[in-house]
């Protein structure tokens, strides 16, 4: 009998899966948001490159306005703005977002939507400047979850970057 509950243990013991759990770091901070061109309140697409990995943030319409405001600027991700975990076979540039024709390579290997979380752009005037603007942008409460259940949350960005606009006159 004993070698019996043994031997079940055993089995149960190498049964058992973790169902292939990884535990990604996705660390953006030391490298510089981007963009197409120049940027101005039309501009919806911003992105930080990390050799072969990028982050991309897609606002939602309407959401930099040339003007300061006195509270910041909320957008909720997953149902407002967009943002988006790539890897890819090999280290990418701005090329590759900037292209009219997009690259065939690099290849995307991965790719992972946040569920939620939510984006805060704090809109300044820019000192002795009544023409320009400075928009910071911050993330806090990012969920991306992979096709696999895999989560990464709670991840924050408190500055994933800056832009400056010029209204036009």
């Amino acid at each position: 009998m004993k070698k019996s509950l043994f031997l079940v243990l055993i089995i149960l013991f190498y049964s058992c899966d973790d169902g292939d759990l990884t535990i990604d770091t996705i660390d953006f901070d030391s490298v510089d948001m981007q963009n197409c061109d120049t940027a101005d309140i039309d501009t919806t697409v911003f992105f930080k490159i990390n050799d072969d990995e990028a982050l991309i943030l897609e606002l939602q319409s309407g959401l930099l306005l040339n003007e300061a405001s006195t509270t910041d600027i909320v957008s909720t991700i997953g149902s407002g703005s967009n943002l988006t975990y790539r890897v890819f076979s090999e280290d990418v540039s701005s090329t590759y977002f900037c292209s009219d024709i997009p690259p065939t390579l690099p290849t995307v290997l991965s790719e992972i939507q946040a569920s939620n979380g939510v984006l805060n752009i704090k809109t300044e005037a820019v000192e002795n400047d009544t023409l320009s603007f400075m928009h910071t942008f911050t993330l806090s409460d990012i969920t991306f979850e992979s096709d696999n259940n895999s989560r990464i949350t709670n991840l924050t960005i408190n500055d994933f970057g800056t832009i400056t606009t010029v209204k036009s006159e």
